[in-house]
């Protein structure tokens, strides 16, 4: 049985929250009443497959966001793939 290392402050997560939503971000820290996360993305379904649209439109890209752990689920990390298309979305880094 294979036991994947925990997340950690900096790495790529996804949270499904509440409503339904599956946001993948940058964790900036946890507590045990609030999430903080860094430019937050919600998953899309397109022709193509999944993709990634701005969680918010009327804020900044670059936005910071507190979450109450009440209105989230779970929180993983993002698989490698996903997590690769985030990075170069929201910095233009394209990781190999």
């Amino acid at each position: 049985m294979l036991i994947e290392a925990p997340y950690k402050n900096g790495d790529t997560v996804s949270l499904k929250l509440t409503s339904g939503e599956e946001v993948v971000a940058r964790l900036e820290d946890e507590t045990t009443t609030h999430t903080i996360i860094l430019k937050p993305m919600v998953l899309i379904a397109g022709q193509q497959g999944l993709g990634l649209a701005p969680f918010m439109f009327s804020v900044s890209a670059d936005s910071k966001f507190k979450i109450n752990n009440t209105s989230v689920t779970c929180v993983s990390k993002t698989e490698k793939e996903l997590a690769s298309q985030y990075t170069q979305q929201t910095t233009g880094i394209q990781v190999l």
